[in-house]
């Protein structure tokens, strides 16, 4: 059996393979991708039944695979390795897929990679594919996903105080006091959040919460002071329909 890791580490790299060699003696063959752009050239090429991958590397996190293939290209299994905790790791404990966190325990190793030899030998791999979107589509139903250097930030939509526009770059404000410096224009979220209702444009720069809207000053021009108290104007020509949406919302 043939297997690929995919970690932009070398030393993470060799340490898993040194496991795998030990423990999994019906994996002969391993092979090494830096990158996921290189890992996937590897998989079409080569075609190996498991696939260990790293979620946060450079350029591409290892998220993106899905991007990268097609449900008939999936066909083998995925193991996911991380060093990070927060990245909702019941999400990807779905169908025959594992998420081990770093440093790698050689138990649960072991246990995941017998589980997907396993499953390779009796299931449908594609279904795979299907759980793993439909589990992104249910995080998406109440988060957002932020791309940020080192991988994704999964945020509840309710976390979210503002976006503000920075030319083609978008700064979130988030609830916790954090700012988020994404590599999107505001547009992007604009659209992506259409079908909810308390999101609104009140101004070409900003995007707001209104659930997080903290006071309403008809001084000046008319502004908002937010929940993180940051000032955000109120657009002349968006004024007479804010005023509307704020009185249907609230019920004033």
């Amino acid at each position: 059996m043939k297997a690929l890791i995919i970690d932009d580490e070398n030393k993470a790299r060799r340490l898993l393979k040194c496991i795998i060699e030990e423990l999994c003696p019906e994996i002969t063959t391993i092979l090494e991708a830096p990158d996921l752009e290189i890992g996937v050239a590897l998989i079409q090429q080569e075609q190996p039944e498991i696939v260990y991958l790293d979620i946060e590397m450079p350029e591409y996190s290892g998220l993106q695979i899905v991007e990268f293939l097609s449900e008939e290209d999936i066909n083998f299994q995925i193991i996911f390795t991380t060093a990070y905790n927060k990245y909702a790791v019941d999400a990807f404990k779905i169908s025959a897929i594992d998420y081990l966190l770093k440093p790698i325990d050689k138990t649960e190793l072991q246990s995941a990679t017998k589980k997907a030899i396993a499953t390779i030998k009796k299931s449908n791999i594609n279904n795979q594919l299907n759980d793993l979107k439909n589990t992104f589509k249910q995080l998406s139903l109440n988060k957002i996903a932020l791309e940020v250097p080192k991988g994704f930030i999964f945020v509840s939509h309710e976390d979210i105080v503002l976006f503000e526009a920075d030319g083609m770059y978008t700064k979130v404000y988030l609830e916790n006091g954090d700012t988020e410096f994404i590599c999107k224009p505001i547009k992007h979220f604009v659209e992506q959040l259409s079908n909810l209702t308390f999101f609104h444009k009140t101004h070409r720069s900003y995007f707001i919460n209104l659930k997080h809207i903290k006071e309403l000053s008809k001084r000046d021009g008319h502004h908002l002071v937010m929940s993180n108290n940051m000032t955000i104007p109120i657009s002349k020509d968006k004024r007479n329909e804010f005023m509307s949406i704020i009185r249907e919302t609230f019920n004033t």
